[in-house]
């Protein structure tokens, strides 16, 4: 049973947004000298090393024979694939762009809820996915009717693929058996490593050290956003709920557009502003009585 939010519980909550909002800004930074798969592969590799170090050291169980088809299928649809989508996308678009298509990632997820797990759509959810993917359209702007000139719009095609990779891979691990969050976690990147290592290698070659500031943007990505962040999840939902883990959703994209626009000085467009207003608000509506009964239940 979950318990009224610690104050440990909110600076996780900010902490978490901060992470995964400086996400899309560290992989351009590690594409400075790495090719998009190494910074897939190494992200995931990284994080497989880590989790599973810490499954050990806790003494968390192993996952039996009927979880591990799932597992597979969790771990390409939410590691290998989007990863390595961003990745790629990121060479060609503005990191901003990656965190705003981000925010879409509930929208997605409602309507796919729907048909094939057992939350319905109602007509207020219904209304937010509509402006939501407004805000989408927005978002990609002209560039939808330019395909074949240049590669900016296959890059923005690519960063809202990952967001549906994820939003599929949510609601398999909704419908996954019981399984030990933490060990999950870990499985499914080191699912997510044995798919990327062998392309890597046979592309892009063995990594080796590119300078100081794509390498510790590697680092960063292998311990941080896919490691630790990953723990604290487990943890604030374990203690807190999953409907005050959603409180996350409204901070990515926010943090996403602060490091691109004032870290990495990146040129952004005003659709962009306009498409994480209506993004936000799309999440709100479709929300609303998230954070209704979050803070009743405060009260």
């Amino acid at each position: 049973m979950t318990q009224a939010p610690t104050p440990a519980n909110w600076f996780s909550i900010f902490a978490l947004g901060l992470i995964w909002g400086g996400t899309f800004m560290v992989v351009s930074i590690a594409l400075e000298g790495y090719g998009p798969l190494t910074v897939a592969c190494a992200r995931s590799t990284l994080g497989a090393i880590a989790l599973s170090a810490l499954v050990v050291a806790l003494g968390r169980p192993m996952p039996d024979r009927a979880v591990i088809k799932h597992l597979v299928l969790i771990g390409a649809l939410n590691t290998a694939l989007p990863f390595t989508l961003l990745s790629w996308g990121q060479q060609y678009v503005p990191s901003a762009f990656a965190g705003i298509s981000m925010a879409a990632l509930p929208l997605v997820v409602l309507p796919l809820a729907h048909f094939f797990s057992d939350e319905p759509l109602s007509a207020r959810r219904f209304a937010g996915v509509a402006v939501g993917f407004l805000g989408a359209i927005v978002l990609i702007g002209p560039a939808a009717l330019k395909i074949g000139e240049g590669m900016a719009p296959l890059g923005q095609i690519a960063c809202l693929a990952a967001t549906v990779s994820y939003a599929v891979s949510s609601i398999l691990t909704r419908r996954c058996p019981p399984i030990d969050p933490i060990t999950m976690a870990a499985a499914t990147l080191i699912v997510g490593s044995i798919i990327l290592i062998p392309p890597t290698l046979a592309i892009e070659g063995l990594p080796g050290w590119e300078g100081l500031r794509p390498g510790l943007a590697v680092l960063v990505l292998g311990f941080l956003p896919t490691a630790l962040a990953n723990l604290l999840r487990v943890i604030v939902i374990r203690s807190a709920g999953s409907v005050f883990m959603t409180l996350v959703n409204y901070q990515v994209p926010l943090w996403s557009v602060v490091f691109g626009a004032f870290v990495l000085r990146e040129d952004l467009p005003f659709r962009f502003f306009a498409a994480l207003g209506l993004i936000l608000c799309g999440l709100a509506v479709s929300q609303w009585r998230k954070p209704i009964r979050f803070f009743g239940r405060r009260a």
